[in-house]
């Protein structure tokens, strides 16, 4: 069966039961019919141990961390523990373009899949609205008099449809551009805003443009912050929903890693930590990624120390690694496998910088042979490194009930976790300290314009922010088409862009988009409404 056939036989729980799982009574809920909800604020101190499931570069054929990250949390949770999961909001434009949705898969989903993949409860459109509230008080500004003198607009409007034609604009005002809304400003601020409160702040400290000397010119100089924290204000709780075995699953935030820091909200990741004794989060994109700022960017911000790294693999991510065609990617090839473990360390000794916790995870396929198994958990044993398979997409929790109990071993441990840099290091060394110890750059290359940009940030005080670096998810490298272990490259910065609001400098490198375009043939095609009912989502 479908993805979609799967969960839509699954007898969902009401969500007022799946709240009272995690203590959450009634009147704290916001309902959205009886199968999900939003949390209002609730005034509890964290109790909860912090896992991490990231994974090795993606590929075409996906690594499933989603699905390993719900089935682990249903494992514990088959193991008396008071697990929670803490998922990102999916985006439409993968849901619609090449990747496809990101509510898991197989017997490892959460629910209901239909809304959460589309339009779920609105959270996309209120961060575009806002976005957009804000762009349109930039024009209206200029055409009424230009009292702040705008000489360069530097904010973007956004909208969360792949579309590259939006790379260009003209308006009436200026030349201008979209973002994916996954990629918005808005949207990073908004997973990284404490309260509402800050949110509102934040929003405030957007650096829209610069005036002919080179002055800030704030959001709040317009006076706008205040209605777009308006239009954000529901969107702001956390949504409760629950996986297909009827774990209490909180989804919220949604931005991209290959562009943004590619973490769920800070205020969901903490509710969770709240309400659960064990929450199981995710970060997107592989560690060199996802990873790398959930550590260096959000758990700075939202002051958390996670005790477990799950880093998740497959054989086909090994493979292709290792340059294996599609056609053979089925194939048994236990040399090639080996030649791909080269990526799957390059992950482990990442993440052994920040965490001593690592625990390495094969997403087990049917396709795969128990000899390319061995070479794997073999490979894990030689590094010390604890190994377990996963089957959760093909049976739910008990294809993970042995990853849940070696996660649970690493939890007692105490855990040694670092962040990569100092924030007071300058941005070149804070650049290149990611580029040397992350993606294995020998150097780093910047564009005259990136490094004008920087020495602009550096006088005006910007220069303790943490970095955020936009390049492609495909390989460790800026170039995708450098697969396995590339040495000898380099990191080319071609612009810098302040995101005042979300509390971070982005880095652009490679010929990474901010606005992604749509394959020859996208997801949108399989996808269709047929007799009463929607078929192809996945």
């Amino acid at each position: 069966m479908e993805d979609i056939e799967i969960a839509r036989n699954v007898l969902k729980d009401d969500i007022r039961v799946v709240a009272d799982k995690i203590g959450v009574d009634e009147d704290e809920l916001i309902l959205y019919g009886n199968d999900k909800a939003k949390i209002a604020d609730l005034q509890l101190e964290r109790k909860g141990k912090l896992v991490l499931v990231t994974a090795i570069n993606p590929t075409p054929y996906g690594e499933g961390k989603t699905t390993v990250s719900i089935g682990l949390c249903d494992a514990l949770r088959k193991l008396k523990q008071n697990a929670v999961l803490a998922l990102r909001e999916p985006s439409m434009g993968p849901v619609f373009g090449i990747k496809g949705g990101a509510t898991g898969g197989g017997y490892s989903q959460i629910i209901p899949m239909e809304d959460i993949n589309l339009h779920f409860t609105g959270d996309f459109a209120a961060i575009e609205s806002a976005n957009n509230l804000l762009c349109a008080a930039i024009d209206n500004h200029i055409v009424k008099g230009n009292e702040l003198g705008f000489h360069r607009i530097t904010f973007n409007r956004c909208l969360d449809v792949n579309d590259r034609a939006l790379r260009e604009v003209t308006t009436l005002v200026s030349k201008t551009s979209f973002d994916i809304t996954a990629a918005s400003e808005i949207m990073a601020l908004f997973c990284l805003a404490r309260d509402l409160n800050d949110l509102k702040e934040k929003l405030g400290n957007i650096v829209v443009g610069y005036t002919k000397d080179e002055r800030e010119i704030f959001a709040r100089d317009l006076k706008v912050q205040g209605a777009m924290t308006v239009l954000l204000r529901d969107a702001f709780r956390p949504n409760l929903v629950q996986t297909l075995e009827h774990t209490p699953a909180i989804i919220h935030g949604g931005p991209f890693a290959n562009i943004a820091h590619g973490c769920n909200s800070i205020v969901a990741t903490d509710l969770a930590l709240r309400l659960g004794d064990v929450v199981i989060t995710e970060a997107g994109f592989g560690s060199d990624l996802g990873a790398e700022k959930f550590f260096d960017i959000k758990c700075r911000r939202g002051n958390f120390k996670p005790d477990c790294v799950v880093l998740v693999a497959t054989i086909k991510a090994l493979k292709y690694n290792a340059l294996v065609a599609k056609e053979d990617i089925l194939k048994e090839n236990v040399v090639k496998v080996q030649e791909g473990l080269v990526n799957l360390n390059v992950h482990i000794e990442n993440m052994k910088k920040y965490s001593s916790n690592v625990v390495v995870c094969l997403n087990r396929y049917d396709t795969d042979s128990m000899e390319e198994v061995e070479v794997v958990r073999s490979f894990c044993s030689s590094l010390g490194i604890d190994f377990e398979e996963c089957s959760a997409y093909s049976e739910g929790s008990s294809g993970a009930i042995k990853l849940a109990q070696l996660v649970l071993n690493n939890l007692e441990r105490e855990n040694e976790f670092n962040f990569l840099y100092e924030l007071d290091n300058t941005i070149y060394h804070k650049i290149a300290t990611v580029a040397h110890e992350v993606y294995r750059a020998i150097d780093v290359v910047y564009s005259d314009e990136a490094k004008e940009k920087i020495e602009q940030l550096q006088n005006n005080g910007y220069g303790n922010l943490p970095i955020c670096i936009a390049k492609t998810q495909y390989s460790i490298s800026d170039n995708s088409k450098l697969l396995g272990a590339p040495v000898n490259h380099v990191l080319h910065v071609r612009d810098i862009k302040l995101y005042n609001g979300a509390g971070f400098i982005t880095v652009l490198t490679g010929d990474i988009m901010t606005m992604p375009g749509l394959p020859k043939t996208p997801n949108y095609e399989k996808i269709d409404y047929v007799n009463d009912k929607i078929i192809g989502l996945s």
